[in-house]
């Protein structure tokens, strides 16, 4: 059956059931229908939180092939609930692009799943929507005062880096030209759209600790300079207050449920190869409050997710996860150890052996946060006992924990190792968070430290531009932000081509784009994609609904 047919199989439960599970009364939450809720910041509890044991699933680097990272949270989720431990997954919200493009929904997968699956891959409870908003509202504003003649800041429109978004993939919109028409219809000026994951308002709402901090970090969005030279701010332009009342109701997680009937916490989606790739703090604080387990994931590999979970999340919210999941699947280390894909299926140890160095320095990478990890091998049926047996005697030589999980197969029943893994990492109290950098270090420094340290680059080259940027940092002082790389998923280092474990290469920072609003600074390597395009048949092609509602082709 396909993901949506085991879905529909399920039947749901009340919102209010699911809730309750939490400790949370009918009156506590704000129903969207009978299956999701909002849930109200208040309930929040700061100590809870600080008592509470995060665990983080992360991934070797993306393959074509697939890896099951957001499927092997809610199995083990599941998993953990079913071992009596109370367990909540925190995800991120779908982007509609990639539901409608390549990737399909991100809901998981199997019996490993969060429903109901249709909604959350689609409009879920407007979140997206309301991001995509906010961040226009802006544009709006920001046009109509550089045409203004009496309400005029001044500012440069050659200046101007703030663009639209629109949550779907459309590659026309990359770069266009408002402004047309005549001097009523504005000032031409060249700009484009981003895809709404990629905005920094969705960066910002993910990082903020409330509306308040909220308003506050809109009103720092960066935007231009004045041609006299001095930076203007979104807070310059009045409008932070409109954008946070925009906001009033996304800042909010969304509870829904697993397959099996446990919590769900479902809340923003920024990109992780451009943003910081990770679920609301407010949402991971919620979860850390009403339960004692909450497993949450990181975008794309261990190398972008992880790494800016751990420097720019966890040291801005004071969080600490006591072990780290790296998911990782037998088809995509033989893909990085050269098999073609399409022989993906077929037994092939010598190409195994072979790709797990990536998996390798993943875990190195892991270690160097003084986390303990443990392999998560997502099984596939094509998985011989060989292939398995070549990566448990991996771990088994380098003294790593490994658990076989066939959470798609059999959902939580299939986790059930793996979440015992975990929960013995987390008693042995072996995991001791430290950062890999300090924010106080120079931003050159701490790029070199996670071109080095992270992806195992051997140098870093700047353009004339990055160094340009460098210069504007240091004169906005803001040299202070950590660092969210803006880098391919598909290898470790910025070249896409060179998988498995790269050495010996450079990192090239093109230019260092400033998210003040957010709190980071984006280094931006190679070609990075901000409004992504649609494939020649895009997965909305096999999307449709009858007459009694029912959706097909939705996966």
């Amino acid at each position: 059956m396909t993901d949506l047919d085991i879905a529909k199989e399920i039947e749901l439960k009340h919102i209010r059931t699911i809730a309750a599970k939490l400790g949370l009364e009918e009156d506590d939450i704000e129903m969207y229908g009978k299956y999701k809720a909002k849930l109200p910041q208040t309930k929040i509890d700061s100590d809870k939180v600080n008592q509470s044991n995060l665990i983080l699933v992360t991934a070797i680097s993306p393959t074509p092939a697939g890896e099951g990272k957001t499927t092997m949270s809610i199995g083990l989720s599941e998993g953990l609930n079913q071992l009596g431990k109370q367990t909540t997954v925190v995800l991120r919200e779908p982007s509609l692009g990639p539901v409608f493009g390549i990737k399909g929904g991100a809901t998981g997968g199997g019996y490993s799943q969060v429903l109901p699956m249709e909604d959350i891959n689609l409009h879920f409870t407007g979140d997206f929507a309301a991001i995509e908003k906010a961040h226009n509202l802006l544009s709006a504003v920001l046009d109509n005062n550089i045409q203004s003649k009496t309400n005029s800041l001044g500012i440069d429109a050659r200046t101007v880096t703030w663009k639209r978004v629109m949550d779907m993939n459309d590659r026309a919109l990359r770069n266009i030209i408002v402004g047309l028409g005549g001097p009523t219809s504005g000032v031409p000026r060249e700009t484009g759209f981003d895809i709404t994951a990629a905005s920094e308002i969705m960066a910002i709402l993910c990082l903020s600790d409330d509306l308040a901090d909220l308003k506050r970090r809109l009103g720092n969005i960066f935007v231009g300079y004045t041609f006299k030279k001095e930076p203007v701010y979104c807070r310059d332009l009045k409008v932070e207050g409109a954008m946070a009342a925009l906001l009033k109701e996304a800042v909010k997680p969304n509870l829904v449920q697993t397959i099996e009937g446990n919590p769900a916490i479902i809340h923003g989606g920024p990109f992780a190869n451009i943003a910081q790739g990770t679920n609301s703090v407010i949402a991971t604080r919620m979860g850390m409050t009403l339960s004692d387990y909450t497993v949450t994931e990181a975008g794309f590999g261990a190398d972008l997710g992880a790494e800016k979970f751990l420097d720019i999340k966890c040291q801005s919210a004071g969080l600490s996860p006591k072990a780290v999941v790296i998911t990782t699947t037998i088809r995509a280390l033989k893909y990085h150890g050269g098999a073609d894909l399409k022989s993906l299926t077929e037994e092939n140890v010598d190409a195994l052996k072979k790709g797990i160095p990536n998996l390798e320095k993943h875990l190195e990478n892991i270690k160097q946060f003084n986390l303990v990890p443990v392999i998560a091998i997502n099984r596939f049926v094509s998985d011989s006992d060989a292939e398995i047996e070549t990566i448990q005697t991996f771990a088994k030589e380098n003294n790593v924990r490994v658990a076989l999980a066939e959470v798609w197969a059999k959902g939580g029943k299939g986790a059930l190792d793996l979440a015992q893994q975990v929960i013995e990492i987390v008693a042995s109290g072996e995991s001791n968070f430290k950062p890999l950098y300090s924010w106080d270090m120079s931003v050159e420094d701490k790029i070199e430290t996670i071109a080095t340290k992270i992806y195992g680059a051997a140098n870093i080259e700047y353009s004339s531009k990055a160094k340009k940027n460098l210069r504007v940092i240091a004169d906005l002082g803001l040299e202070g932000l950590p660092i969210c790389m803006a880098k391919t998923q598909k290898s470790l280092s910025d070249d896409p081509k060179l998988i498995g474990r790269p050495t010996g290469f450079t990192i090239t920072i093109r230019e260092i784009e400033i998210a003040a609003g957010a709190g980071f600074l984006v280094p931006i390597t190679g070609d990075m994609m901000r409004m992504p395009g649609l494939p020649a048949h895009p997965a909305s092609e096999n999307i449709n609904i009858d007459n009694e509602g029912n959706i097909s082709g939705l996966f």
